[in-house]
Parts: structure tokens; sequence; C-alpha cells
């Protein structure tokens, strides 16, 4: 049992304790970032404006996207996608100081609306729900984020300032104001075997291998292994074409939702339905 002594140091040392904790959540309203300034894992260099509208333009904003920036320093990425592109945004800044003033930037540009400032840790923070993800961070942290980022729902674009993501090649780049901007698109998993069946009632299989949105393959019908040409894997969407046994070439264009595909089968004048599963 505490002793009244002891109670009351105990009381003082969480009044203390709590009072620590409070102070280190306190900002500064007069806190302006320099640039070059220490981060958490990065330093502070501000996306050039031009570069911001290249990023976003790359990922297509539209106002039905929701746009997660990491790492979002002075608020410039958000506030940009709210502005221009009339979309939804969220930035998370792990410098409370750098986030208070991102939210008075936002307040200034009279989007509080559409943007949302968070204070925590990319590496901690749900992004999961965003259409468009936009950073600047270091190659080690981009790689970091990555698998996480694969993930995210197909069809989700991604766009960075200055770095990529190790082997997974970027499906676009642009450079403006004298900088890199990189744009990649979360592939679905095609990885594997899929029986597939024509509305004509012929079945097929299809192999495909993998590495990100690169794929290959091979399909089988009527006994004849043939090799996938041209195969394109952008989100979900999904193309290739095969040459069957008169040379005629069979395009397919469809999509790839979690363990189905679907999509139109064209060969000369004839169009089929083909739908399939993973096996």
């Amino acid at each position: 049992m505490l002793t009244l002594s002891r109670r009351l140091a105990f009381v003082l040392l969480s009044f203390f304790m709590v009072g620590g904790f409070a102070n280190t959540l306190t900002t500064d309203p007069n806190y302006k970032p320099a640039r070059g300034q220490s981060g958490k894992d990065v330093i502070w260099i501000p996306t050039p404006p031009e570069l911001v509208e290249k990023m976003l333009t790359m990922a297509k904003v539209t106002p039905q996207d929701r746009v997660f920036d990491l790492g979002s320093g002075d608020g410039i990425i958000p506030i940009a996608a709210a502005q221009k592109f009339k979309a939804n945004a969220v930035g998370i800044e792990f410098n409370a100081n750098m986030a208070e003033f991102a939210r008075r930037k936002v307040a200034e540009a009279g989007m509080q609306d559409k943007v949302r400032i968070i204070t925590g840790d990319i590496f901690k923070e749900d992004f999961s729900s965003a259409d468009v993800v936009t950073m600047y961070l270091l190659p080690d942290l981009n790689l970091r984020l990555r698998p996480t980022i694969l993930k995210m729902k197909p069809g989700t674009r991604v766009v960075a300032h200055a770095f990529d993501m190790g082997d997974w090649q970027p499906d676009e780049s642009a450079i403006a104001a004298g900088a890199n901007a990189y744009m990649w698109i979360v592939p679905a998993s095609v990885q594997g075997g899929w029986g597939v069946t024509f509305d004509i009632g012929k079945t097929a299989r299809i192999n495909l291998e993998q590495t990100f949105q690169n794929v290959g393959g091979t399909i089988t019908v009527d006994g004849r292994t043939l090799q996938l040409l041209g195969v394109r894997l952008r989100g979900e969407d999904l193309s290739f074409q095969f040459r069957g046994e008169t040379e005629a070439v069979s395009t397919f264009k469809g999509k790839v939702s979690g363990n189905s595909l679907s999509g139109k089968l064209s060969t000369d004048y004839l169009v089929q339905t083909l739908d399939g599963r993973r096996l």
C-alpha cells in the first residue's frame, strides 16, 4: 500500500510527466521552416511549384480523387491538389511545427474544407484509401514504403520528386523546373495460372509471369501453347495478343479484379467475351 507521502510523490510525478508530454505537443505560432533544415529522416527542400503541377498532372488528379502527400512539409502539394485539381488531399508530416505551419498555409488558401494535415509518421499512418500518393523522400525511404504501396488497390498512382524505387521501374517520368518526377501505377497481381472460358464454350489456360507491371506468359488453347505478345499491365487493365493456328492475331483487352479476369477477345471480325479465374 502506498503511504500518503508516496502517493503525493506519485501524483506529482504523473503531473510533471503529463505536463512534459503536453509541452512536446505545443507548437511555435511564429515558426517558419528554413530550406535545408533537418527532419526525422530527411532535410526539408521545398518542391518547386512547377514540379508540383507536373506531378499532379502526370497522376491525372481529378475532383473524385483522394491525394495523400507523404512528408508534406509546408503543404504545397495538398494545397495545389485542392486548388488546381479540386481533389481532397491529406498531408502527413512528422514535425509538429511544420505540420502546424502547413495548416496555417491551408487556412490562408481557404482550403480547410478540402485539405487536412496530419501530424504523424508516414510508416504508421494509414494512407490505403489514397487514389494518388505523392512524396519527396530519399531512396531508402521509398524502398521501405514500396511493400506497403504495392499492397494498395491496383490503379493507385504514385508520384515521386527526384528519387526512384529501385528495380520497380516507373511507368512515366518527366522533368520540370530542372527536377525529375517519376510515376508508378500500382499493378494488379496476375502471377500464376488462369483458367479462361470464351463465350462460344471453348476453354483455355493462361500462364503469366510478373515482375511489378512487367508481364509475360503463354496461352494454351486447342492443345497448342502460344506465346503472349505485347503484354501490358497498367493498374487492373491487362492486354495482350497471340497468333493462332491460322496465323490470325487475337487481341485481348480486359481487367483483373482479385482472382477474376474478364474482357473481350478480338480475332479478325469475331469478338468474344473471355472470363477467367485464377487457378
